[in-house]
């Protein structure tokens, strides 16, 4: 079975691991007080570094080749399949914009570290920062469940179909894999 590129499988799971990560901090940031101001300080960066990794991401998914579905995909569940990956890459970029520009309307700083704070995108505006709050909290639930909905499929052509599909993003060689 043919792989993704490299540069694509490393990108692939640096971001799984990161937006594994950005749940967990978002939900603790909830849960637990006491720790907001230092899971905040991770939240911003890491938001903004998976925004980055999305955009290297999607650059390099547009000018290299994939590699063939396995034939156990119909053409319906390769048509899903390519969706769903469309509305990851769209809720990787999105969902960033949407906390930095929340972040902007409330004249809060986006600081990556130190003093280098990110400009602001959005206008002053609490109205704006209320809707804007609500599309974060309401894209972090689509992200959660598109990216759950990844992997149960992962799970069940790994388990199920044993058809191999997790060879062309792993980054351990395989028997019979190109590239």
């Amino acid at each position: 079975m043919t792989r993704f590129n490299l540069a694509a499988r490393l990108l692939h799971w640096s971001m799984a691991v990161m937006v594994i990560a950005q749940f967990f901090i978002g939900v603790t940031m909830i849960a637990a007080l006491s720790y907001y101001p230092l899971l905040l300080a991770i939240h911003r960066p890491l938001g903004i570094a998976i925004l980055m990794f999305a955009i290297v991401r999607l650059v390099n998914r547009l000018t290299r080749r994939l590699p063939p579905f396995p034939t156990t995909m119909g053409p319906v569940e390769r048509r899903v399949a390519s969706y769903s990956e469309y509305l990851l890459y769209a809720l990787l970029l999105v969902q960033p914009l949407i906390g930095w520009a929340m972040l902007s309307a409330a004249q809060s700083p986006v600081v990556l570290a130190g003093a280098i704070h990110l400009p602001a995108i959005a206008p002053h505006n609490l109205t704006l920062y209320a809707a804007l709050r609500t599309a974060h909290a309401v894209g972090a639930y689509l992200l959660f469940a598109t990216f759950t909905a990844h992997i149960c499929a992962m799970v069940f052509h790994t388990v199920g179909l044993r058809d191999g599909i997790i060879r062309r993003m792993s980054l351990w060689p395989s028997k019979n894999s190109k590239g």
